[in-house]
């Protein structure tokens, strides 16, 4: 059976359209002129985007992938308004960025303070007959159409926020540290990709505390896409300080320093800012390291803040030896760079305090504020585009005008209020459809039905 890891996921999203006005004519004993009495559509229901904290992976939207908000109801007889449809919440995980399906922009981030927003908005609902009546036109018979339902595919990203990042190849020990640091309890094994989902665990050091997350093992290739690369490497992103975590001891046949070269190289391949990240080596599984025994390492985590006092094959030598233990040639290449190396034993607990108290003081220094990604995507300019105008002449002196772009136009606009019927006079000008219609004949006095709504023209 395939592994696949739910960060991503496709859906398609859509609110609801609004209900209909009603054409209707009052009927009441003693009335036998009644005038009209078509009450108004009820409003579509929003889609809204709303973080659940209690939600950790996109899972739950691999088995439903399309959401759509309640429609209003149409109006009724006697002036009744429809009932406005019911918004939907989609819960998500914090984190969460939103893109439109086919640009890859943004459309929202679901984090830091940005925890509920409506991405569409509900179709508003049509007026009734009752509003088009006239001294000219006392019984229109037609309303106005609810405005159509917003409708978007879009792809959901879960980017991890957390302090700490662990990152390395796969199965050497990430998930162990982040247990024994940790409330979190993720699955262990001895074999490759044992995590295929972040794990996040609060550390407490003394008075301070930090959220670490336990980044699935990446792969050579990884930026390319190769394996599970991009669906772990877009976690580190939010991370405020990296840890490398490295099999200091080899025991799968691999050198540590390329461990640690390959790694950076795939974090630089994918977004270069990864490598001006804090950084830390975590130089794990010294007690499979024949000459690391206990008192050395002891010594060593007693002078995690030097690279001098290597440990040879038979305990402390000097500085001007050359270093035999492996965590000391680490030590010797990145530490120079201000990149401290603490050798630690997760197996065992050994170094695992010092390198919390590591990390902490890191943290201190380390850049507080959390990559929110701007929005990139404006749905509302996107839904009001690229929709079709049908323009033609029905007989002698009728004209129509009709199509989703009107009807959305006259969904957002409230003819009865004069600068709405401005607007609704300017915009039949900019979309030159005045100029449309007289290329088609049209002239004084000629009726035009707009959208269900019928005008006597006059310049």
């Amino acid at each position: 059976m395939a592994i696949s890891f739910a960060d991503t996921a496709k859906i398609t999203i859509k609110s609801g359209r609004g209900g209909d006005g009603h054409v209707s004519f009052r009927r009441e004993l003693y009335v036998p002129n009644g005038g009209p009495d078509g009450g108004d559509g009820g409003r579509g229901g929003d889609l809204i985007f709303e973080v659940d904290k209690g939600m950790n992976t996109l899972n739950d939207f691999r088995m439903k992938r399309k959401y759509v908000a309640e429609s209003g109801e149409e109006g009724g007889k006697k002036r009744c308004h429809g009932k406005d449809g019911k918004d939907l919440i989609v819960k998500v995980p914090y984190g969460t960025v939103v893109k439109e399906a086919s640009t890859g922009q943004v459309i929202t981030d679901m984090s830091g303070d940005n925890i509920r927003e409506v991405i569409l908005t509900g179709g508003k609902g049509g007026l009734g007959n009752m509003h088009f009546a006239t001294s000219v036109m006392q019984a229109p018979r037609f309303a106005q159409p609810g405005q159509q339902a917003q409708e978007l595919e879009v792809i959901l990203e879960l980017k991890v926020i957390a302090d700490v990042g662990l990152v390395g190849f796969p199965n050497v020990g990430k998930s162990t540290i982040i247990s024994m640091s940790s409330n979190a309890r993720p699955q262990i094994a001895n074999y490759h990709f044992t995590t295929i989902q972040p794990h996040l665990g609060v550390v407490n050091v003394g008075d301070e505390s930090f959220v670490m997350a336990d980044i699935p093992g990446l792969i050579e290739g990884a930026a390319e896409g190769l394996g599970l690369g991009h669906d772990f490497l877009r976690h580190i992103q939010r991370c405020r300080v990296l840890v490398h975590v490295v099999d200091a001891a080899g025991t799968e046949g691999r050198d540590p320093l390329d461990d640690i070269e390959k790694i950076n190289a795939e974090l630089e391949r994918f977004d270069p800012e990864l490598l001006n990240k804090p950084m830390l080596i975590a130089a794990n599984k010294i007690d499979a390291i024949c000459d690391y025994g206990p008192a050395a390492a002891n010594a060593d985590a007693a002078a995690t803040d030097t690279a001098e006092g290597s440990i040879g094959s038979a305990g402390t030598v000097g500085a001007g030896d050359a270093p035999q233990n492996p965590v000391d040639k680490i030590k010797a290449i990145y530490e120079p760079k201000g990149i401290k190396v603490i050798p630690v034993s997760a197996a065992t607990g050994r170094g695992i305090k010092e390198l919390l108290f590591a990390i902490a003081e890191l943290l201190k220094t380390a850049p507080k504020d959390t990559l929110i990604y701007e929005k990139e995507y404006d749905i509302k300019a996107h839904m009001f585009e690229e929709l079709p105008i049908n323009i033609y002449r029905e007989s002698g002196h009728v004209y129509v005008v009709e199509g989703p772009r009107i009807d959305r136009m006259l969904g957002y606009t409230n003819l009865e209020d004069e600068k709405g019927f401005k607007f609704f006079q300017n915009y039949m000008k900019e979309q030159k459809i005045i100029d449309q219609l007289k290329k088609l004949g049209l002239t004084e006095g000629d009726t035009v039905r707009v959208g269900g709504l019928e005008f006597d023209y006059y310049e």
